[in-house]
């Protein structure tokens, strides 16, 4: 990998101590003594975090390599991703190929989530892959193809049985109602060979969701709430469940671009800040994803190891002002004894962040940064008292984790 990391001795000629807190002093920032603080807050626990992940879809590109499965999952020497999305082919011959990235992904102890685009073309009323709907008389022998997939691959998290139905396309798909979806689940979610995500709308729609959680049979057989967020901010969807992210990319740009990347910090922090559980990237190795087609880690991808190397699945979010300075971003979490805060400067100046912490105790932190010009550069400082600032450099993404 092409990683630049900063030791101390480096690090101290950017101005960043290695043995305590930043002072307002180091600051370019002239409102650096005004900022407001992040307050973070232990004991208020919120959200479970599921993970941070993307999709290989085998049956349309080229699968994962096995070095790539390590620069995908590997939370030491890759990005640390945490989910791995996956495709149930309408080909019940294809579901064994998927195993080799499948069982890699989960030997990093990442989730395993499936979604199936389309069931076979006999199941439905247009007998296409394209299209159509899922005909009643079918529902048994779909739960069985998607069991069939589960069983084949073992140990998936969680199975979607229509990917965005709410949308129609020329590309493999069913084009379905909410309700429609609800009566499927409704009448086979107990047998589908793993827990029930669901209804995957395409852009996180909450009449679409509200409508198909209003099916009590299907809401009690449906573990994960999920969807995408094309098109769509992300807001809090409270419904009793799980929120999941499963899908979504930002735009096909070159992902070595830093404005992009950074906009996938600030994506990342708003999904966390909504209340999902999980957040999905589309294409795990694409000109546009977190892993080029050569395998090499692009800056979307070192900007999703600051949230997936470090909060792993396990942690819960904690309370943590949200947006405590101007364009200032931040989120925090726990496992234990052990916080992770991660910080977006959007700003192009350097800029002064001070924080306090109650609810626990804090040695001190190994703080990770990722600029235009660096990737998860590291050093690490002390603090005294749960009260301390730092120095976030200009227009970067920040992660402190506890010792």
């Amino acid at each position: 990998m092409n990683r630049t990391i900063l030791g101390c001795s480096a690090a101290l000629l950017l101005l960043f101590s290695c043995t305590k807190a930043d002072s307002p002093a180091a600051s370019n920032d002239p409102l650096a003594r005004t900022e407001a603080t992040a307050v973070i807050d232990a004991s208020v626990v919120q959200q479970n975090i599921r993970g941070f992940g993307g999709a290989s879809i085998r049956g349309w590109i080229a699968d994962l390599t096995a070095a790539q499965r390590v620069t995908a999952f590997s939370p030491s020497s890759g990005i640390g991703l945490s989910v791995l999305r996956v495709r149930v082919s309408p080909n019940s011959a294809d579901f064994a190929a998927e195993k080799p990235t499948i069982d890699a992904a989960k030997s990093y102890g990442a989730a395993v989530v499936a979604t199936a685009w389309t069931a076979p073309a006999s199941m439905k009323n247009n007998n296409s892959l394209v299209g159509g709907q899922l005909n009643a008389s079918s529902y048994a022998a779909y739960a069985a193809h998607l069991a069939s997939f589960c069983n084949t691959v073992g140990g998936v998290t969680a199975i979607s049985p229509v990917n965005e139905p709410n949308i129609s396309v020329t590309y493999e798909s069913m084009a379905m109602t909410a309700s429609q979806v609800a009566d499927f689940v409704a009448a086979q979610g107990s047998n589908l060979g793993a827990p029930v995500m669901a209804p995957e709308p395409f852009n996180m729609d909450k009449t679409f969701l509200d409508t198909y959680l209003s099916n009590a049979t299907a809401k009690s057989k449906t573990n994960f709430v999920c969807g995408h967020i094309y098109g769509k901010t992300p807001y809090v969807y409270s419904n009793g469940k799980e929120v999941w992210m499963t899908e979504h990319y930002t735009n096909t740009n070159d992902a070595n671009g830093w404005p992009d990347a950074l906009g996938v910090a600030k994506e990342i922090h708003d999904c966390m800040n909504a209340g999902y559980n999980m957040y999905v990237w589309w294409y795990i190795r694409r000109s546009y994803g977190p892993m080029d087609e050569s395998g090499n880690i692009t800056k979307r991808g070192y900007v999703m190891a600051q949230w997936a190397r470090y909060v792993r699945p396990g942690y819960n979010k904690i309370s943590c002002t949200a947006n405590p300075s101007t364009n200032v971003y931040t989120t925090a979490y726990k496992s234990g004894s052990k916080i992770v805060v991660v910080a977006v400067n959007l700003n192009t100046t350097d800029t002064y962040q001070p924080f306090s912490i109650s609810g626990a105790t804090v040695a001190g932190f190994n703080r990770y940064r990722t600029t235009a010009s660096s990737n998860l550069a590291s050093d690490s400082f002390g603090i005294s008292g749960g009260a301390f600032g730092i120095t976030l450099p200009a227009s970067s993404v920040t992660t402190l984790v506890s010792y």
